[in-house]
């Protein structure tokens, strides 16, 4: 056994989670079993296996950081409803 019913406890005290004496029981066999499958994969030979942070090449899709000219203020609030020249006019929140 991978797990004992005391470790269970322990994880479910630090979750907060109460568990009843079935419930503690089926727990510690399900997560001897998870434990028990993890432990088969570790038989692996893993040494020639790059590693890797994505199961996919991914590389940066951002473009790169160019200054250039903004939008002038009159631009900017044309892009809003309402506006008093200087500033977008919002409704009241208070």
């Amino acid at each position: 056994m991978k797990i004992s019913k005391k470790e269970v406890e322990h994880v479910a005290h630090l979750a907060r989670l109460t568990l009843t004496e079935e419930e503690l029981e089926k727990m510690t066999g399900q997560l001897d079993n998870l434990l028990s499958y993890v432990a088969k994969l570790d038989e692996l030979d893993t040494s020639q296996v790059a590693a890797t942070t994505h199961v996919f090449p991914v590389s940066n899709a951002f473009r790169e950081d160019v200054e250039k000219e903004s939008l002038s203020q009159v631009e900017a609030l044309a892009n809003g409803p309402q506006h008093n020249g200087v500033t977008f006019l919002v409704p009241k929140i208070i």
